[in-house]
This record gives structure tokens, sequence and C-alpha cells, in this order.
């Protein structure tokens, strides 16, 4: 890891202010973001994959690929049609450029981890948001298969999802009564259903430690997370970050699990400087 950024206060998307520590040759990479919209027209497009978490899907990423369509051209997978790891990579990756940047959010970064074991080659660089290399305990795998048997027996058609009890497991305690951030949530998990979600936590279930191959992934990476992620805490962000070569690890301040909707203009501006190359 070569540096830990904190992010604390973000206006909008071309102006924020950060809070810096420990960081040693990275202060360059989160300067405040001030180039004029015309000269940033001028820089090729990259392709980029965006990968959703569990019950997420594109609108996890809505900010990201509204206020970053002038540096790459934007794709999101589809996770919810396979039950394994290996094959949502697979699916994934049969319908990805041949080269391209990837950025990933909690089982996402789950299943960006088995495309580069799949096809290293092929990712010129890697954000890892809000997510973990590590396999699930047992006490996480018996709650997962107990909640797959409950959430079977509920019709399709009344799966909500996403309930208050698991909120607070998700998003940042003060954005709990945000109507319009819980309605997308909630209205993502809808469209993803109870058997996509059945699919998703069985493939979560079963997917691989990856802490070894880490140390495989030779691309810059960036590896992101909220403050106050309960689901993935900073310990786990660093651990990542210690093990990949050329990773930097950036910190949310004031979020939760879900970084991009939560903190929409912190993500996309260091979305924006990871893709530019700013080291």
């Amino acid at each position: 890891m070569r540096g830990l950024i904190a992010l604390s206060v973000i206006c909008n998307e071309r102006q924020f202010m950060v809070s810096l520590h420990h960081v040693n040759d990275s202060l360059a990479w989160l300067q405040s973001y001030s180039k004029h919209p015309a000269e940033r027209m001028k820089t090729e497009k990259q392709p980029l994959l965006l990968v959703p978490g569990l019950l997420c899907n594109g609108r996890l990423w809505h900010h990201q690929i509204e206020h970053l369509g002038d540096l790459a051209a934007m794709s999101v997978a589809d996770l919810s049609q396979d039950e394994t790891i290996p094959d949502m990579a697979s699916r994934a990756l049969a319908t990805a450029p041949k080269t391209f940047s990837m950025a990933a959010l909690s089982m996402g970064g789950y299943v960006a981890q088995e495309i580069m074991r799949q096809a290293p080659e092929r990712i010129t660089r890697l954000a890892l948001l809000d997510t973990s290399a590590r396999a699930d305990t047992d006490d996480q795998f018996e709650r997962r298969a107990a909640l797959i048997k409950q959430v079977e027996k509920v019709a399709p058609a009344w799966f909500s999802g996403v309930t208050k009890r698991l909120l607070p497991m998700l998003i940042h305690p003060d954005r709990q009564h945000d109507d319009d951030l819980v309605g997308v949530i909630k209205e993502m998990a809808k469209t993803i259903g109870r058997d996509g979600y059945i699919r998703q936590q069985r493939a979560i279930m079963n997917r691989p430690d990856g802490v070894a191959d880490l140390t495989a992934i030779s691309c810059p990476t960036l590896v992101l997370c909220g403050r106050q992620d309960v689901l993935t805490p900073i310990k786990v962000h660093e651990e990542m970050a210690d093990n990949i070569p050329d990773a930097r690890l950036v910190v949310v301040e004031d979020c939760g699990h879900l970084a991009p909707l939560e903190q929409p203009h912190a993500v996309t501006a260091v979305l924006r400087y990871w893709l530019s190359g700013v080291n």
C-alpha cells in the first residue's frame, strides 16, 4: 500500500476538500479537481466495467455513469443470472472489451477478483470498493444458508429484499431516513428479485478465499471503503491494500457500505483520478 487518503467534506464533482492522513508520495493523487470540462473532452475514452453488489444493478453507479462519460465508455455487469462467482466472472468477461478498467463493489468485488484470476491480462486498472478478499466464516455461511431457506418460502411477488432491519448494515446511520437513497436501494432489490437474490447468496457463500491471490494483481489498484462500513470494515481493506503491490487505500468519511450511492461526489472524484492515472 502506497498511502492512505481520507475524504471528509465533498462539495460537488468539480470542487472538494480533503483531509489527508499518513500520505507519503500520493498527495498529488487527490488535489482539488478543477480541470475545465472542455479540456476533459479531449481525453480518449477507455472501457470501464462497473460491477455491482448484492441486490444492486446499474443504479448503484448512476452518478459515476453520469459524470465520468468524458473519460470512460461504461458498461454494467449483470450478476443476477448465475449462482457461482466463477460463472458470474465468465459471463462478464464474455461481453467485456478486450482490455478494460474495472470498478466493483461488495459482491462485485468478489467477481472482480475472480476476473483477475481468469483473465488478468485484460484488466488495465482495478478499483475494489467496500469488499473483501476473505471467504465467509462458518458463521457467515450458516447465516446465508438460513436466509436462503427463509426467502425460499416467500412468493417472488412478495420479495422486498431490503428491510428496515437490514438498512443499518448498508448505509450510514445519518442516512437511514433519507427517502431518496432508501428508495433507490429498495427498487434495485426488487429488480433483482427473489430468485436472483438466492443465486447471488449461493455464489457469495461458496466463494474462495482470495487473499493469497492479491499479490498477483499487477495493475494500478484503488481500494476504497466507507469509514462506517460495518459489513466490510476498514481493516479488511487495509489487508487488501497491503497485499496488492500497486494499491492506494481511500477511506470516505460519513459513509457506510454503499459508497457510490451514499457519497457519490467523493467516489466519482476519486474514480476520475484513478481513471486518469494520476498517481
